[in-house]
């Protein structure tokens, strides 16, 4: 879901230049260890929505270093500002857009990769711009260590149904497929703040997790 700009987002974000990272002062493939002055599994999380699941894996997972990105300005500065005050200093966060992994990290750096509710682009002639799209999977498997996970929820049984057979098309193991996540067997799962509005409601929250 798109928010609308408000106009007074492009300064505030300014704010919190030490969480989010200004992609001009640094070069292609930045240096996360120094970026986080710590050398650790790196995280990554694709649309991180208002900022609760880095945020709370983060605060969870301290020996993890956590990388959020976001195309929006408004999502980013919410996100933001919840990191701040949660004092989570092992997340950083990138106002780019996700097609950019291979110029933001190096080959297998990644332990693991987030993909959270994202944007199910219904209409099938949009089947390209899912961020479950097979087309974008060799992108996901040169940032990602051999035998890295990738994580995916969503509220959208059709997504999570195409995404299962993106997944299984390309040969890429698939793991604790759940079509019932709040109801299954899983307790350590963080939630994001659409989980919570979801599950509130009773809807079923499907996940699996692909590895590559």
């Amino acid at each position: 879901m798109r928010l609308r700009r408000r106009p007074w987002i492009i300064t505030a974000i300014q704010e919190y230049s030490d969480v989010i990272i200004n992609l001009n002062t640094v070069l292609t493939q930045p240096d996360w260890a120094a970026i986080f002055n710590r050398q650790a599994p790196l995280y990554l999380e694709l649309g991180i929505g208002k900022g609760d699941f880095i945020t709370e894996m983060a605060l969870k997972y301290p020996e993890n270093n956590y990388v959020g990105i976001e195309a929006q300005h408004d999502i980013i500065y919410y996100a933001a500002r919840k990191i701040k005050e949660k004092q989570a200093t092992n997340v950083k966060l990138l106002l780019v857009d996700a097609k950019q992994l291979a110029e933001l990290f190096t080959p297998h750096s990644i332990t693991g990769l987030y993909i959270n509710f994202c944007d199910p682009w219904p209409k099938t002639r949009h089947a390209k711009r899912r961020l479950t799209f097979h087309g974008l999977f060799d992108c996901y498997r040169e940032v990602l260590i051999p035998q890295g996970l990738l994580c995916f929820k969503t509220d959208n049984r059709d997504l999570f149904e195409f995404s299962l057979n993106e997944f299984a098309c390309a040969d890429i193991k698939l793991k604790n497929i759940s079509l019932d996540l709040h109801n299954s067997a899983m307790t350590d799962n963080v939630m994001t703040e659409y989980e919570k509005k979801f599950g509130a409601m009773g809807m079923p929250i499907y996940r699996c997790e692909a590895q590559f």
